[in-house]
């Protein structure tokens, strides 16, 4: 199966483009101003909670105009909905529907009965697909968000082939998280020392900066932070051990949309060899290397990850 590579060469040469096209370099950098306020500055939208399969209760966000293309972005783990602010930004502003949402015991949302699992996060997706009747999307996931996409595409095709026309996963991995160092990672993160740690700013910011590349502004560094510290040690520990155990490589064998791949070279949470098995397995997948970037992309690069939205968006 034939793999489509390309190696972004600078940021600064794709950052942007699709953005500026649409509305102007004042906009852009209105944009890029706004990138820094950290979760504070949220992208204002309409608010409700859906029912998840298993009695979950998700809270999302719908923002942009109502008869716009669709982009649906889950988020990844520690996360919340705001790591996408800055890039539903962009696509808000070239006249996108951005739907987010806090993934199951993130944020606002709680976990029902199947518990903390990603086939559970893939079945809350196309909760949000079908609950909203949200048709020809194109989905972009970040890390456990992209795991998020891949759960569906795998346990939900019918909903998948009905609703979905383009994929963004950004980085993120359809297996291989199992090795001698994740091995103990699902009692690291529950530990109380370490949610101590997290809880001081000073310090928490200095654990996450290993997971964003060459630069990191400090709001983001503690946007990243404080949604860690939030996240229930329990359920940082169930979905790092689930992440752990997961193969889906046999389900996104069967996705039948194109499919554009993003990863930081410097990422050293799910690596660049994880990102070319997944664009090896999936039919019609194009991966894109970003270099001196790091795990963080919707904050390293909100650029380049909405232009490569906008991109499915408009294929």
């Amino acid at each position: 199966m034939r793999t489509r590579t390309k190696l972004l060469l600078g940021g600064a040469a794709v950052a942007g483009a699709a953005i500026a096209a649409t509305r102007g370099r004042k906009l852009v950098e209105e944009l890029h101003a706004l990138d820094h306020a950290g979760h504070s500055n949220d992208l204002d939208g309409d608010e409700l909670v859906l029912a998840g399969l298993d009695g979950a209760s998700l809270f999302v966000t719908q923002s942009g105009p109502a008869g716009g293309p669709v982009v649906v972005l889950p988020h990844c783990w520690t996360g919340s909905r705001h790591v996408w602010s800055p890039v539903a930004r962009r696509l808000v502003a070239a006249g996108c529907r951005v739907v987010r949402w806090d993934q199951r015991g993130h944020g606002a949302s709680v976990a029902g009965d199947l518990g903390h699992t990603v086939e559970a996060l893939g079945g809350d997706l196309a909760v949000v697909l079908t609950e909203l009747d949200l048709r020809d999307v194109v989905l972009g996931g970040h890390s456990m968000g992209g795991m998020t996409i891949e759960s569906a595409a795998a346990h939900h095709p019918d909903v998948f082939a009905e609703r979905v026309r383009g994929i963004v996963l950004v980085s993120t991995a359809a297996n291989g998280l199992r090795n001698p160092v994740n091995k103990f990672t699902p009692q690291l993160v529950a530990h109380r020392h370490v949610g101590r740690a997290f809880a001081s700013p000073r310090v928490g910011k200095r654990l996450v900066r290993a997971t964003f590349g060459k630069t990191a502004h400090p709001h983001h560094l503690e946007a990243t932070r404080a949604d860690f510290a939030a996240t229930p040690p329990g359920v940082r520990a169930d979905f790092a051990r689930t992440m752990s155990e997961m193969d889906l490589r046999d389900g996104i064998a069967s996705i039948a949309v194109p499919t554009t791949i993003l990863v930081g070279s410097r990422d050293t949470l799910t690596p660049v060899p994880l990102s070319r098995a997944m664009a090896a397995a999936i039919p019609d997948a194009e991966l894109r290397v970003l270099p001196g970037f790091g795990h963080m992309l919707p904050f390293e690069a909100p650029d380049v990850v909405a232009d490569a939205l906008l991109e499915r968006v408009r294929a």
